[in-house]
């Protein structure tokens, strides 16, 4: 198992996607975070994992997803995730993060909720 992590980062119209490749733990949630914080900080306030190239999430790299939850809450955006497997969807349920974000079985959905 490989555990690095490369993102991708698409800039929309006022929603930045986030695509991940690899194991998201503590080094790659702290990839994730850093990126995302640098959109935050250039104004985007609808961010999207789109987690399609990721099969394994660990607990360290879900706290830190939390932490970035967090974030979006202080600043009233929206955060979704995109292309989970059904391991990490459950998950994701499980740990509450669905609570407090939206999860989309595809890209196009998610874009079009965030963009609403």
């Amino acid at each position: 198992m490989t555990e690095s992590l490369s993102l991708n980062v698409e800039r929309r119209d006022g929603i930045a996607v986030i695509y991940t490749d690899g194991y998201i733990n503590n080094q790659g949630g702290e990839e994730i975070a850093k990126v995302a914080y640098e959109l935050i900080d250039e104004g985007y306030r609808s961010l999207l994992l789109n987690l399609a190239g990721t099969k394994i999430v660990n607990s360290i790299g879900i706290s830190i997803l939390i932490e970035i939850i967090e974030k979006i809450i202080e600043i009233e955006g929206k955060l979704a995730f995109c292309n989970l497997t059904p391991t990490i969807n459950k998950t994701f349920h499980i740990m509450g993060l669905a609570q407090y974000t939206s999860i989309f079985d595809d890209e196009q959905d998610a874009v079009e909720h965030l963009g609403e």
